[in-house]
């Protein structure tokens, strides 16, 4: 069974967006959708993540038809089993680095795992406020938020945009790793081709079409 079936979606604002997408995600899989700033990847990924409902089409996450769901059922799809990530984080700022991690670790019944701080770079400064932290230490605790609550499906949007390269390329190696160890799968979506190109689907939104490119 696919983590992620979408089948012919179109979504339109004030002007056509996109139209007649369909793509599929398996577990341990990840994928790259890449395109310039306007092209409607984010619109994308708000769509298959439950987010925003599509002028038509259907979204399937582990089998269900997520926009089907009852509002109570869609929000214990989130809280349990996706994973949102942005580049801005929307940290609690009134809380610890770490504070924001028992928040959401509590909400999905799980328990934060201090090698995934480590591994982040985080142990040492996550029980400051989150106002002391820098920008790219945010985000790393931001990823650390969403990757405590065992989600099996992570939307990511820009998620390396706060850190430099180096840092960039461990976060990405710590998502593979957590894709392969959970049986879980990743929607990125990302300016740096680098990055995508490590994914195992590769998209490219352009003038309201979707290409597949690996």
């Amino acid at each position: 069974m696919n983590l992620l079936t979408a089948t012919s979606l179109s979504h339109a604002f004030e002007y056509p967006l996109f139209e007649e997408i369909s793509l599929e995600l398996k577990a341990k899989e990840s994928m790259a959708i890449i395109g310039v700033s306007g092209s409607g990847k984010s619109t994308l990924m708000h769509i298959l993540s439950s987010m925003l409902v599509p002028n038509k089409g259907r979204v399937e996450l582990f089998g269900e038809d997520i926009y089907r769901l009852h509002e109570k059922e869609l929000v214990e799809l989130r809280r349990y089993r996706l994973g949102l990530i942005y580049q801005s984080h929307y940290l609690l700022k009134g809380f610890s680095g770490y504070e924001n991690l028992e928040v959401a670790a509590l909400m999905a019944n799980q328990t934060i795992d201090n090698s995934l701080l480590e591994s982040l770079g985080i142990d040492k400064v996550c029980h400051q406020k989150v106002t002391e932290l820098s920008g790219g230490q945010q985000q790393r605790v931001s990823i650390a938020r969403v990757l405590s609550k065992k989600p099996q499906l992570i939307f990511a949007d820009e998620p390396t945009g706060n850190l430099d390269h180096a840092t960039a390329q461990e976060v990405m190696t710590i998502f593979f790793n957590y894709l392969q160890e959970h049986d879980a799968g990743m929607v990125l979506v990302t300016h740096d081709e680098s990055l995508a190109s490590q994914c195992n689907h590769i998209y490219r939104m352009h003038d309201g079409i979707l290409t597949k490119v690996k």
